[in-house]
């Protein structure tokens, strides 16, 4: 008799337990949680739904940096304001690795890399690129008692090179069948390769064009250091880095993009940056 009352105890006990199951996995929903509280949610409400747009940077003139309050302003910085104004969202600019950005992306740490993004034709399939709106090159710049040193990439050859880890500097350094052979200094960012040439520690640097507008020459912290003008490197334009699969979000910024050129928004924050000439939507 106690055995019976046991087993119908035990049997009674597996019945709970397998309903409890099946109710658990019926409250759990069908598929994981893509941090959007829905499954089925796209990036674009992900995005909606946190009210942020989480922009990776890094600090360069004069597209984003630390003005002398510790502010931070430049072009980049107003342009993504403007835009995220026009997406009802809140701008939230996040500093990370340069060469570790596709992982940011792809990680959704950021949601955009929006810093002078080079549009480079092996990373289409990493990324998805905006509307280009400005045009740049790398140039390598030397100390200016060295000038007369190098006035091609032959005359290159042997001298140490510093440029920024995984930017378009790395490319042009890393294809030229001349500079490839020299000693590379691979750094963390473009003003770590402007400080290496100032403190003799690499003789040339190859950094964007217009961030060495902004801080090289007669006036700046680098004015001992110039731009090499007779070393041609490839010309390159910038966008907006965003997810390859997030189309709608894409769409979002070119319409804006679209609206802050017409409406002469983006030609003001050029002008007001001193990147007129290398402007590409007006």
């Amino acid at each position: 008799m106690k055995k019976k009352i046991i087993s119908l105890l035990m049997c009674a006990a597996m019945c709970i337990g397998l309903c409890s199951c099946g109710g658990t996995t019926s409250d759990s929903g069908s598929g994981p949680s893509d941090g959007a509280g829905s499954s089925s949610a796209s990036d674009w409400d992900y995005i909606q739904n946190k009210g942020s747009l989480v922009v990776g940077i890094t600090y360069y003139e004069p597209m984003n940096y630390l003005d002398e309050n510790g502010e931070l302003t430049g072009f980049e910085t107003e342009f993504t304001k403007a835009v995220c104004e026009k997406l009802g969202v809140t701008p939230e600019f996040q500093v990370i690795e340069w060469s570790k950005k596709e992982l940011e992306l792809q990680s959704r740490t950021i949601d955009a890399i929006w810093n002078g993004m080079t549009v480079l034709e092996e990373k289409r399939d990493q990324m998805a690129f905006s509307t280009s709106y400005i045009r740049n090159k790398q140039v390598v710049i030397v100390k200016t008692e060295n000038a007369d040193k190098y006035t091609d990439t032959a005359s290159m050859a042997g001298a140490s090179i510093a440029f920024e880890g995984g930017s378009a500097g790395e490319t042009a350094a890393t294809s030229d069948d001349t500079l490839k052979n020299c000693k590379l200094i691979n750094c963390e960012a473009q003003k770590d390769a402007l400080m290496e040439v100032k403190a003799g520690t690499a003789d040339l640097g190859i950094i964007d064009y217009v961030m060495a507008l902004a801080s090289v020459g007669e006036g700046t912290d680098y004015s001992d250091i110039k731009i090499i003008e007779s070393v041609e490197l490839t010309p390159e334009e910038y966008a907006v880095g965003i997810r390859l699969e997030d189309t709608e979000t894409l769409a979002k910024i070119n319409a804006a993009i679209d609206e802050l050129a017409k409406d002469g928004t983006l030609g003001a924050l050029a002008e007001k940056y001193g990147l007129s000439d290398v402007y590409a939507l007006g």
